[in-house]
């Protein structure tokens, strides 16, 4: 390996593609089940909206769009390497360089603005920036829907400190304070669970159980949350 400084957090992104798993864009039932409940009621999808997904990844958000019947959207990405991953029909529509320059280019207006763990790689500022930009890319009646790690959950902590190019962490009540200072109310926020009914059943249970027993139980136990942001 080169000789590499480290001297700001960005700095890490030298090595990211050694940390992080790559894995094709294919949907299966349990990512379809878990983006409905996720992602699509909760930010009021439809199939003739227009979507913009920062942050692609491999695509699987982007898959699962097209698997639902909607079919114009776009995506940004900064790795060049997950094209690899994408199907062409999806590669096709995803653009790849810096999000910043890549914004201060795009003229168009969507119906939703997705961001899938995403948001918590941009600092407090950055993401009031960004939030506040996007509001010239939303049409009317247009949401920004964020998925994060809730950092006021002890399940949470897990996801928001293994990656060292993680330079905000979020409750509910700080996501809340940035959204309203970028000009967007919180709309809806819920948490964002994996895995089958049954473990989900037992989590309900044990977390109703905590929510009486504990004095100060999180707003959200989820290790990961979903925030719905409107224009105010």
């Amino acid at each position: 390996m080169l000789a590499l400084k480290f001297e700001k957090l960005e700095d890490f992104y030298q090595v990211y593609e050694n940390h992080r798993t790559y894995v094709p864009a294919v949907v299966r039932k349990k990512h379809i089940r878990n983006f409905d409940e996720q992602v699509w009621r909760p930010g009021k999808f439809e199939t003739s909206q227009s979507v913009l997904e920062l942050g692609t990844g491999t695509g699987l958000f982007l898959a699962y769009l097209v698997a639902k019947g909607l079919t114009d959207f776009k995506g940004v990405d900064s790795d060049p390497k997950t094209l690899e991953f994408m199907p062409d029909n999806i590669a096709n529509k995803v653009t790849i360089g810096d999000i910043w320059l890549t914004l201060d280019k795009l003229e168009e207006k969507f119906d939703r603005i997705v961001m899938l763990d995403v948001f918590e790689h941009f600092s407090y500022f950055e993401g009031q920036k960004l939030l506040t930009n996007l509001k010239n890319n939303l049409n009317t009646n247009g949401r920004i829907i964020l998925r994060v790690p809730n950092a006021a959950s002890p399940f949470g902590l897990q996801y928001q400190y293994n990656d060292l190019t993680h330079k905000a962490a979020y409750g509910p009540g700080n996501l809340e304070h940035l959204a309203f200072a970028s000009g967007f109310n919180i709309e809806k926020r819920l948490s964002a669970r994996r895995g089958n009914y049954f473990k989900k059943s037992i989590e309900n249970l044990v977390h109703s159980i905590l929510n009486r027993c504990l004095t100060e139980p999180p707003p959200l136990w989820g290790a990961n949350m979903i925030a719905v942001l409107v224009p105010i």
